[in-house]
């Protein structure tokens, strides 16, 4: 069934009972409700008591990469059964899913049945901040501190690993026209450190220059953003790619814990545009 607006608030609570592993989808409608109402359509096996729950933003016509169809499912079997009706998931189209790693094999036996190109796009540690009184202190005097501003996303856009593409573009320009982010200038005004934040609430595209590392510039960024959204009522989390290892060290050195468990993971469908 598809949910109502009402209903749509309501599935955000109930996410909560379900952390971390509801974290993808939860932080996503936690902005959606109280920012920017972001037209989507939530789709549940049963109502109010769900086991599954696909969060289907609304995307270009030929689709989006970067509008990902979110998932929290804890039953497999109506997993499955959910994301294979028509009126849930075209898979005609290109499709992004952010899902639990533990149901990737689901989402590639289904596209498989549909007879449509698949990958696994990324595959990430969680982690969350649970106490941010306990962040270290950082040292941020002499650091020109900012926001990101629209004259800043071309140069995200080439930098991101993401990115380099028209929909990277739509999805940078949102954030930083939504969501908080911030950024060290350098003495000329232009950025050479920022962190963002996604749609799902989630830290994001930290990044810092090379010719501008090892000054500490990622720990302030990190330090700063996470006290922020703390402050602001949101959960104080991040995704780092498995073999990030730098970035992992980082985190976890700031007091980022993970359940060892539990992996994020994308699945991307017809990424050339074709069934």
């Amino acid at each position: 069934m598809e949910l109502t607006e009402e209903q749509i608030r309501e599935a955000q609570t109930e996410l909560k009972r379900f952390l971390p592993r509801s974290l993808h989808v939860y932080g996503f409608l936690l902005l959606r409700n109280s920012v920017t109402p972001e037209s989507v359509a939530v789709f549940v096996d049963r109502w109010p008591d769900f086991r599954v729950l696909v969060c289907r933003p609304q995307a270009e016509e030929k689709g989006d990469f970067f509008k990902d169809v979110l998932v929290f499912a804890n039953d497999e079997t109506i997993l499955k059964e959910i994301i294979k009706r028509p009126n849930v998931i075209n898979w005609n189209k290109q499709v992004c899913f952010g899902l639990n790693h533990q149901h990737m094999e689901i989402f590639k036996a289904v596209a498989s049945e549909h007879k449509v190109p698949g990958c696994e796009h990324a595959v990430c540690h969680v982690m969350i901040l649970e106490d941010v009184s306990k962040l270290p202190a950082i040292d941020s005097s002499g650091i020109s501190l900012s926001s990101l501003d629209e004259s800043h996303i071309s140069l995200l856009n080439e930098t991101w690993k993401f990115g380099q593409c028209a929909e990277a573009l739509r999805m940078i320009r949102n954030n930083l026209s939504n969501f908080p982010s911030c950024c060290v200038l350098d003495a000329e005004g232009k950025p050479v450190a920022w962190m963002l934040m996604y749609n799902s609430s989630a830290l994001g595209m930290l990044y810092t220059l090379p010719e501008h590392r090892g000054k500490g510039y990622a720990k302030v960024l990190i330090c700063t953003m996470a006290q922020r959204l703390h402050a602001e009522g949101y959960p104080v989390y991040c995704f780092v790619e498995e073999e990030n290892a730098l970035s992992y060290r980082i985190f976890t050195k700031l007091g980022f814990t993970e359940d060892p468990s539990y992996r994020a993971a994308w699945f991307r469908v017809n990424e050339d545009g074709t069934p």
